[in-house]
């Protein structure tokens, strides 16, 4: 099968960092366009919208959206009514309703919708996931915590209403217990900090429970400097399970287990090569869904300003 033609729009940091590199170290999959406002590459075709690149003679098959939340909606709708295959980056919308009107557009295209978790593409991920699947688990506990300052300089985009504030990265953690947890669970209190400059979360913290009554915490916050911090440990009756380094590491009863290097994009584009030649979607929204939930239950507390 011909490599697939992809557009990236958007070319910020994450597509710089992550998105590039891992499609010119994907067979499969090809960048032959770039639709971004700010930026440009050499010797590839360059768009300022989505619409320029869509009304011109360039010939491309999938798009790959790195743009914030809020605003994507019309692009990946853009791409879907024209037949394209959509690779979306986390989180997928700004809202739930969008989300799942993209997925009824997909499928009535005939086009692959791929909400991707970059996180859930992590080495550790699946076989905890496997581990899981065969103990009790007693309890989980999430510990997220990062430097805001460190990954999102100057990103003014993310402290907006859609923006997720520290639900960002929090969501990544949140897209692991979904994969890895062997039932469903659902939001029992949130508790979320709002610096006062600020229309979105710097910190939050959340407790749930499991359709058997497993108690699941997560603390998410977005001011850890120095090392950081991206933890789920699992208790079981035979011995903790730990996913640490965003997934990349794993702890099986205190012993390693697994240490791995980062391949997370790399994973995701070659699932999107498969995706698109097998003409299925995948557009699992539950990590949104426990967003939402979390700003919808949350207890607002208010903290110092916060400035970049």
């Amino acid at each position: 099968m011909a490599p697939i033609r992809v557009a990236i729009v958007g070319l910020g940091k994450i597509a710089r960092d992550q998105h590039l590199g891992a499609i010119e170290a994907t067979d499969g999959i090809e960048l032959v366009a770039v639709a971004s406002r700010h930026a440009k590459l050499d010797d590839i075709a360059c768009f300022h919208e989505i619409g320029d690149l869509l009304a011109s003679d360039v010939k491309f098959d999938a798009v790959s959206l790195c743009t914030p939340p809020v605003g994507r909606f019309e692009q990946a709708k853009a791409a879907l009514d024209a037949g394209k295959h959509v690779m979306l980056e986390k989180p997928p919308g700004a809202t739930l309703s969008e989300v799942y009107a993209l997925e009824k557009l997909a499928k009535a295209k005939g086009v692959s919708l791929f909400s991707t978790w970059h996180s859930r593409a992590a080495a550790a991920v699946e076989p905890a996931r496997a581990l899981l699947a065969k103990r009790k688990i007693r309890s989980v506990a999430v510990e997220w915590k990062e430097d805001v300052r460190h990954w999102h300089p100057g990103q003014a985009w993310i402290w907006e209403p859609g923006g997720l504030g520290v639900f960002d990265p929090g969501i990544n953690a949140l897209s692991i217990v979904t994969r890895i947890l062997p039932e469903s669970f659902h939001l029992t209190r949130s508790e979320l900090t709002f610096p006062a400059n600020r229309a979105a979360p710097i910190a939050a913290s959340l407790s749930f429970e499991t359709d058997s009554g497993v108690p699941v915490s997560a603390e998410f916050d977005w001011r850890q400097t120095g090392p950081q911090t991206w933890d789920i440990r699992a208790e079981t009756d035979e011995g903790p399970i730990v996913l640490t380094h965003g997934g990349s590491r794993l702890f099986v009863d205190g012993k390693s287990a697994i240490v791995e290097e980062d391949r997370e994009y790399r994973n995701l584009y070659r699932d999107f090569v498969t995706l698109v030649a097998e003409s299925r979607s995948d557009a699992d929204f539950s990590p949104l869904v426990h967003v939402a939930d979390a700003f919808m239950l949350g207890r607002r507390i208010q903290t110092d300003v916060f400035e970049d």
